[in-house]
């Protein structure tokens, strides 16, 4: 017999088991489908999460399975390859099982794509960065190299001067001329230096980053690289479901409301599902939020029926 959930939650991120750890206290029979691919997987540690400032995410996921496991959630490493949508919802696992949820929650997160300069992806979460929020503090009065993508870019190379005043802002594939005079004004306000050219390389000496390479042989020391990764939202379950998405400049995420709950009735979303800006804390706060939700919408739900009868 296809076995029943009250709600299955897919990813075992931190949103995933936020939402699984509300909806385990609540009482309801509860899933987590998790294919073990965190978006900070990268870095050592994170940061910005009060009481949790510095911890690997590693082991901060580690003690969330543990947590979620006192309340009898379930955690199954697999991916879910498919979901139906009848009376309930049907979720195929890639392993070959399938389950039935009454609720959905998808905690799928997003992947970044690295831009393809050699050496970036082998030091991502290391000395190339892409969120100063999260690693600012540790590399601060460092010399900072900005890797720009797009004119876009700029904002990036403004917002990491907050953390070092010795930053260099490589326009690698972004002409000069793309940059309004506002840009130029303010880069040059933040004591940001615009360095044209593009770039072939990094240096690393003792596995430490000491340098960009300009592809005219020209070599800038540097010790920390920022870098903008375009997010590529992991969104196929849900536009399978029919889940309305609206674009962003970060790619197209799901319609949400307060709770999360998208479009398609039962089906919540939560973390870096719903926007490329959710940080860890967001993703928690996120997760609850929607099990809070669900755990009202199966309540009445249920009552409703009753007074049916």
């Amino acid at each position: 017999m296809t076995e029943r959930y009250a709600v299955v939650v897919v990813g075992g991120g931190t949103a995933g088991l936020s939402a699984a750890l509300v909806l385990g206290r609540a009482r309801h029979r509860t899933l987590v489908v998790d294919a073990g691919e965190p978006r900070n997987a990268p870095a050592a540690h994170m940061q910005g999460y009060l009481s949790r400032d510095g911890m690997p995410p590693a082991e901060f996921l580690a003690v969330g399975r543990e947590e979620i496991a006192r309340y009898g959630v379930e955690l199954v490493r697999d991916r879910v390859v498919e979901v139906e949508k009848g009376e309930d919802f049907a979720v195929v696992l890639a392993g070959g099982r399938t389950v039935r949820a009454r609720r959905l929650v998808i905690a799928t997160g997003l992947k970044d794509e690295l831009p393809a300069v050699p050496g970036v992806a082998e030091r991502f979460g290391r000395d190339v960065l892409h969120c100063p929020f999260c690693h600012g503090w540790e590399v601060r009065d460092q010399p900072f190299g900005v890797l720009a993508s797009s004119p876009a870019s700029v904002h990036q190379a403004l917002i990491v001067s907050q953390w070092s005043k010795d930053v260099r802002f490589f326009l690698h594939t972004v002409a000069e001329e793309e940059l309004s005079d506002q840009d130029l004004r303010r880069l040059a306000a933040a004591g940001v230096d615009v360095v044209p050219g593009e770039v072939a390389g990094l240096v690393v000496e003792d596995d430490r980053l000491t340098g960009v390479l300009l592809a005219d042989g020209a070599t800038h020391d540097r010790s920390v690289l920022f870098v903008g990764p375009r997010p590529v939202p992991q969104t196929g379950l849900l536009e399978r479901l029919g889940a309305e998405l609206h674009e962003t400049p970060f790619g197209a995420y799901p319609v949400v409301d307060p709770t999360g709950l998208t479009t398609v009735p039962g089906v919540w979303a939560a973390g870096n599902a719903i926007g490329f800006a959710e940080q860890v804390v967001h993703a928690a706060s996120g997760g609850y939020r929607a099990a809070a939700a669900i755990v009202g919408d199966l309540l009445m739900t249920d009552l409703d029926a009753a007074v049916q009868v």
